[in-house]
């Protein structure tokens, strides 16, 4: 039986951290496709090519077979393997099998979703290179294929074990457009791209996967100069002029190895829109290294967009052909900008009996901690994914955590000098709300805690103070994630902080 995806929790702060840690993830194979190939490689009438032609239907499983024999090159040498053929030629039938029986098979539909998604976008991505490039250049057809699907496979792990990262890059760096440099810095500790290229070379990826992060990396003078002339796209004769007097640079844009960035970046790109400018930014590139017109590259890009969704569609899956359907202009925006999924029926009818112990007369709670937790629930069942209640002391000079949900264990030991916080000390002076809002977020989060604006990254955010016979006695802090809240869920968080303040007077009432 296959082992179980093994996927760690503790986030790396440095390059070398982040290599040991994605290295040693186990990415999982759809079970149908690995039930296929265990097939292929027991029929005697199987080819090489029949069985690589299988393993390609699922990229994990190509990158194993891959990593695994270019493991054994190193240090000799030998070439690294650029193919799925000379892999499987290179480690032999048995040890293939061999590796299929330790990666872990689970049904497609259990894969998480944010893999699936990163893989759709490579699976994408070399439809796009097959399209433009394969034909043009015949012979290289093979090195465009897997570079293609090879080349953000270092970011397949990281979707496995921190999604909620990715999904946050996305949504600063793409579609809020900050500095990506800086969100990297504060997400990861380091660049992704130093990530990928050190991933690339570890795993001894095809050299035109090597060749497109160094040139990301550490030639991006060249590329600017390059765009500038490829933006002149009303002008074809003036940008020959241009390229032919820099021989160099039509020598750097002309290398066969761009095709695999390029194919990569407009798949990447379309996941926004297609007429966004990272979209547009590598459409007018294609345009110049195939010396044909933008009218023919979106003809060819959404056409093959369409061949892609008919193979690699998924219904939980987004993929950017469907919105060729929309009207032109119309943007796809992430889930971490969208608000958040409203209380199930269940977790509304929880909350409901959470209130209501809450409201209960006389108090049931024996000590404040289980008030705590009552409390505590009560809030995340009305929708509350990040939940923080802090006790202030009797002279309310420090706030110290008393229950958390949906944060890392350590921000149980947490305590917040009220001194060195404005806005904790117009909470505690008296009953006050404040709600972070994108309009004033920057605003707020300047004065509150760093390691308290840490915990609850995001623009979306609940500060509210629960008073007891005039006096303020703890402070809510909740998100939905960081997203915009669910309508509902602002609703029921009013009102759960109401039955908080009624359980507390209770409480305080006991024996009298």
């Amino acid at each position: 039986m296959a082992n179980e995806t093994n996927v760690p929790h503790v986030k790396p702060t440095t390059l070398d951290g982040w290599v040991k840690l994605l290295d040693s993830v186990r990415l999982p194979v759809p079970q149908d496709a690995h039930d296929r190939v265990c097939r292929a490689i027991r029929d005697d009438r199987s080819s090489l090519r029949d069985i690589a032609d299988l393993m390609q239907d699922s990229p994990a499983l190509a990158l194993s077979i891959i990593r695994e024999a270019n493991r054994h090159t190193q240090g000799n040498m030998s070439a690294p393997a650029e193919n799925l053929e000379v892999a499987i030629n290179r480690l032999g039938l048995g040890r293939t099998e061999e590796l299929l029986a330790r990666l872990p098979a689970e049904p497609a539909a259990q894969i998480p979703q944010p893999l699936r998604q990163l893989q759709m976008i490579s699976q994408h991505a070399t439809q796009q290179a097959n399209g433009f490039f394969a034909s043009r250049l015949a012979r290289l057809w093979q090195d465009i294929h897997w570079g293609s699907l090879l080349f953000l496979s270092p970011l397949w792990p990281l979707a496995l074990t921190f999604p909620k990262l990715l999904e946050e890059w996305e949504v600063r760096v793409i579609h809020k457009g900050e500095s990506a440099r800086v969100v990297e810095k504060q997400l990861f500790g380091v660049r992704l791209l130093k990530i990928g290229e050190a991933l690339v070379e570890a795993w001894r990826l095809p050299v035109w996967v090597q060749q497109g992060y160094r040139l990301l990396l550490t030639e991006q003078r060249e590329l600017v100069k390059v765009l500038r002339i490829a933006r002149d796209v009303d002008h074809p004769l003036r940008q020959q002029n241009r390229l032919d007097d820099d021989p160099t640079l039509r020598r750097w844009l002309n290398q066969p190895a761009n095709t695999v960035l390029l194919a990569n970046g407009l798949a990447l790109s379309a996941q926004q829109a297609w007429d966004s400018p990272h979209s547009e930014r590598w459409q007018y590139l294609t345009s110049l290294y195939l010396q044909i017109s933008m009218d023919e590259v979106q003809q060819q890009l959404h056409q093959q967009a369409a061949v892609s969704a008919r193979h690699h569609f998924m219904p939980d899956l987004w993929h950017p052909a469907v919105s060729l359907l929309w009207p032109w202009g119309t943007r796809r925006l992430p889930a971490g900008m969208l608000p958040a999924a409203a209380p199930s029926a269940d977790d509304l009818s929880q909350w409901r009996r959470q209130c209501a112990e809450l409201l209960a007369v006389p108090s049931r709670f024996t000590n404040a901690m289980s008030l705590t937790v009552a409390a505590r629930d009560a809030l995340v069942a009305s929708g509350m994914r990040r939940v923080m209640i802090l006790m202030a002391d009797r002279s309310h000079a420090n706030l110290r955590v008393h229950q958390t949900s949906g944060l890392p264990k350590e921000a149980a030991a947490l305590n917040f000098v009220v001194s060195q916080s404005s806005v904790l000390q117009r909470l505690l002076t008296q009953q006050a709300q404040v709600r972070i809002t994108p309009d004033n977020n920057a605003q707020f989060s300047a004065l509150l805690p760093p390691s308290l604006r840490a915990l609850f990254r995001g623009e979306h955010l609940f500060l509210r103070s629960l008073v007891n016979n005039g006096r303020v006695i703890m402070i809510v802090v909740a998100d939905q994630g960081g997203g915009p809240f669910a309508d509902i869920t602002v609703q029921a968080f009013g009102k759960t902080a109401q039955c908080i303040e009624k359980a507390l007077h209770s409480f305080s009432q006991r024996g009298q």
